[in-house]
């Protein structure tokens, strides 16, 4: 059984660089990815990682947010940079069983989730 872990998730000034971590267990790894959803907003793809095609972004973090996997222990990671009050969101942890492909960023193709970890940035 798969399960997703988040944490990491802060409240904090605009231009700060948390880094929040995934704990993945019972996942023979694929497509893994983050997303985030602002209330009142649908949930929005932000990045994603495969070893067949690297790593994808979302335009509004391309530059600022840095995703990895630490296949030793199984651990998803986003480092996000020069953070923004627009970045404000519940973030997940997200995996499938299939390689991302170009539908990464869409959440229903997406199997396993996490409970989420809130990001809240101020100006």
């Amino acid at each position: 059984q798969v399960h997703l872990v988040e944490s990491g998730g802060n409240s904090g000034q605009a231009g700060g660089s948390p880094r929040l971590p995934c704990s993945a267990s019972g996942y023979r790894r694929y497509c893994m990815g983050w997303f985030r959803q602002a209330p009142g907003n649908g949930r929005e793809g932000v990045a994603a990682i495969d070893t067949s095609a690297g790593t994808r972004y979302a335009d509004s973090v391309k530059g600022r947010f840095t995703i990895s996997v630490d296949g030793i222990k199984n651990i998803l990671y986003l480092q996000m940079n020069s953070l923004k009050p627009e970045d404000t969101a519940m973030y997940y942890c997200a995996a499938d069983d299939a390689w991302c492909g170009s539908n990464w960023h869409l959440s229903p193709r997406y199997r396993y989730w996490g409970q989420g970890t809130q990001v809240t940035v101020s100006s």
